[in-house]
C-alpha cells in the first residue's frame, strides 16, 4: 500500500486542529498569507457555483444587508466560524430565523405562526416552517476575511493595551435569500402579513454583532431614535489582504468610547461599565443586548490611497445617514431622555473630531499641507461635518467658542438625566479612576477661532518647536512631538 507523502498537508484547514504547525486562524504574520485567507480560499474554492434553491412550495424573499454579515456555529480557538450550509453556502438558519419572527409577533400571532409550549417542556408546533437565508450569488465568496481592533479600554482608561486585531470570517454586503412554509394552505393576504412580520423583525439586524452594525439591512424600518447626516475623510481600515474599507462600526465604536467618557466623569467604574453594557451591549458572561442599533446608510463612497511606498495608505471619502434604532419597548420618559441622550453623544463626537483612525487629529490633508511637501510621509487626521439642511439646521450646537461649555454641560446633563431614570445617583466626587473620564477635575478644553485653514496654530504645535533654544542657559529646543501630550504609535496622546 503506497504511503501518501505529507498526508496531515494535504487535509483543508477547515479541519485541523488549532495549533501550531497545523492551523492558527488569528496569527497575523507580515509577509506571508495569513491563515484565515487560506481557510477562506479553501471554503470558497470547494463550493458549488449555483446558491441553493428552495422547493415550489415554499415562499421566498430577497433582502440586501447594508455591511457585512456574520453567523455563529461555534469557534476556532476565538475565530466565529460562520454556519455552512447545502453546497458549502453560508447561512441564516431557520432556527434563528424563527427566534426573532416569533420576537416580532403578537401573542396570537406567535402562537398561530410559531407554536404553543405545552407542559413537561414540549411544544405544540405552528403553522409555519423556517428554511433560513442563502446568499442568492456568489458574490459573497468576496472579503470574507474581516479584522477587529478592540481597542476601548486603551483609549479611554488606561494604557495597558490587552489585546491587537482579531480575524472574523464575515459575508460584505451580500443579498441573502429567506424562505418560509406553511403545513397548511394560506391565503395571500395572509402571506404578506407574514413577511411584513419577517421585516419588522429582520429590521432589527440578524446574526452577531447587530449593535456593532453587523447584520443590518439596507432599507431599515425599525424604532427610529435619532439621525443625522455628515460627511467625512480619513484614512480607511485595512483588512488582511491589504485592501481598504470604509467600516459603518467606526461610529459606534467612537460614540460608545464617549459615552464611557462622559459616564466615567459622573460615577465610579463599576457603575459606568454598567451604563454602557446597558446602552451597547456586551459580549461578557452570558451577553447583553443593548437598547441602542446602529445603521449607516452610505449616499457617496470614494475609495482611495495617499502617500507613497510603505507609507500609501487606502483612504475614504464618504457621506451618508447615521441612523440609531431602539432595540425593546421603553416607557416615554425614558425614549425621549435617551433620544437626547444619544443625539448629545453624538454631536459630542462631531466637536471633538469626527470618527475612525486618527480621529484625534485634523486632517493635514486640508490645515497643514505643507507637512506632505516630502513624498514619504504617513496620512494623519481625519475631517468630519454636518451634511443636509437638517442636520446642518438642527445638530451644530457650537456656532462660536462661548457656547463650547455650554454645551459640554448639556451632553453631561443628559446622561445624568438618563443615570437617574435607571435609578442611578451621580457621584461626580467619585469617578471613575480613568485617564480620559471627563471630570472637571481631569478635563480642559481649549480653543481658538481661525480666520481659515492656514490660520490654524494649534496643528503646527504637535510638529513643531514650542521652547526656543537658550544657548546662555544651556537649554535645548523642545517640542512636544512624541511626548505625552501629543501621543505615538503604541501610545494615546492626552
Amino acid at each position: 500500500m503506497s504511503v501518501i507523502p505529507d498526508a496531515a498537508k494535504k487535509v483543508p484547514l477547515m479541519f485541523r486542529a488549532q495549533t501550531n504547525g497545523r492551523c492558527q486562524l488569528q496569527r497575523l504574520s507580515k509577509g506571508q498569507e495569513s491563515d484565515a485567507v487560506l481557510w477562506a480560499d479553501e471554503w470558497t474554492d470547494k463550493t458549488y457555483p449555483e446558491a441553493p434553491i428552495f422547493d415550489g412550495d415554499v415562499q421566498s424573499r430577497s433582502y440586501t444587508l447594508s455591511w457585512r454579515f456574520v453567523t455563529n456555529s461555534g469557534q476556532d480557538d476565538g475565530v466565529i466560524r460562520p454556519v455552512i450550509g447545502a453546497k458549502g453556502y453560508p447561512f441564516y438558519p431557520g432556527s434563528s430565523m424563527k427566534g426573532i419572527f416569533r420576537r416580532a409577533c403578537t401573542p396570537a400571532q406567535a402562537a398561530r405562526y410559531c407554536g404553543n409550549p405545552l407542559s413537561g417542556g414540549d411544544h405544540e408546533p405552528g403553522l409555519l416552517r423556517f428554511h433560513g437565508g442563502y446568499p442568492i450569488d456568489t458574490s459573497w465568496t468576496e472579503h470574507l476575511v474581516d479584522i477587529i481592533h478592540p481597542q476601548q479600554d486603551w483609549q479611554v482608561k488606561d494604557d495597558h493595551k490587552n489585546a491587537g486585531a482579531f480575524v472574523q470570517i464575515s459575508l460584505y454586503k451580500p443579498t441573502l435569500q429567506f424562505g418560509i412554509s406553511s403545513t397548511m394552505s394560506l391565503e395571500t393576504q395572509e402571506w404578506e402579513t407574514i413577511w411584513r412580520l419577517w421585516e419588522k423583525a429582520f429590521s432589527t439586524g440578524i446574526g452577531c454583532r447587530v449593535c456593532a452594525g453587523y447584520g443590518q439591512p439596507a432599507n431599515q424600518t425599525g424604532d427610529l431614535l435619532y439621525k443625522c447626516r455628515l460627511k467625512g475623510q480619513g484614512q480607511a481600515a485595512k483588512l488582511v489582504d491589504g485592501t481598504g474599507e470604509f467600516r459603518p462600526n467606526v461610529f459606534r465604536a467612537a460614540i460608545r468610547g464617549h459615552a464611557l467618557r462622559i459616564f466615567g466623569g459622573l460615577t465610579d467604574e463599576k457603575n459606568a461599565d454598567r451604563l454602557i453594557d446597558q446602552l451597547f451591549g456586551s459580549a461578557m458572561e452570558k451577553g447583553t443586548v443593548g437598547l441602542l442599533s446602529l445603521n449607516f446608510r452610505t449616499l457617496q463612497l470614494e475609495m482611495d490611497t495617499f502617500g507613497k511606498g510603505s507609507y500609501a495608505q487606502p483612504t475614504y471619502d464618504v457621506e451618508g445617514e447615521l441612523i440609531w434604532h431602539l432595540t425593546q419597548t421603553l416607557v416615554t420618559e425614558e425614549r425621549d431622555a435617551l433620544t437626547k441622550l444619544i443625539a448629545a453623544l453624538t454631536r459630542f463626537a462631531m466637536l471633538l473630531g469626527g470618527f475612525g483612525k486618527s480621529w484625534r487629529r485634523a486632517d493635514h490633508r486640508l490645515f497643514l499641507p505643507d507637512y506632505y511637501d516630502e513624498d514619504y510621509k504617513p496620512l494623519i487626521g481625519c475631517h468630519w461635518q454636518w451634511a443636509g439642511e437638517r442636520s446642518l439646521l438642527n445638530d451644530v450646537r457650537v456656532r462660536k467658542l462661548d457656547t463650547v461649555g455650554t454645551f459640554i454641560d448639556e451632553v453631561r446633563q443628559a446622561a445624568q438625566t438618563w443615570m437617574q431614570l435607571q435609578r442611578m445617583t451621580p457621584t461626580p466626587n467619585r469617578s471613575a479612576p480613568w485617564r480620559e473620564s471627563w471630570h472637571p477635575a481631569n478635563v480642559q478644553v481649549w480653543g481658538r477661532m481661525a480666520d481659515e485653514p492656514e490660520d490654524c496654530e494649534a496643528i503646527r504645535w504637535l510638529h513643531g518647536p514650542y521652547q526656543e533654544a537658550v544657548p546662555s542657559a544651556r537649554m535645548a529646543e523642545g517640542s512636544i512631538y512624541r511626548s505625552s501630550v501629543t501621543g505615538q504609535v503604541g501610545q494615546i496622546g492626552r
